[in-house]
């Protein structure tokens, strides 16, 4: 009976990864149709200012 815990461990964490994968799918198709209207914030714009890159001396 060694054997029955490793099958439900595995079992288990495709479940785990088969429902993370839906949740991170949904998302990106979230963001997809957010981008696509228009709206909403851009991505890799967080916590960064326009034209601070570059406007200081030296470097």
């Amino acid at each position: 009976m060694a054997g029955a815990p490793v099958v439900s461990a595995a079992v288990t964490r495709e479940g785990r990864l088969k429902a993370a994968l839906k949740a991170n799918m949904a998302r990106r198709k979230a963001q997809a149709r957010g981008r696509a209207e228009g709206s909403g914030p851009e991505v890799g714009t967080h916590g960064q200012r326009g034209g601070d890159l570059g406007s200081g001396e030296g470097g």
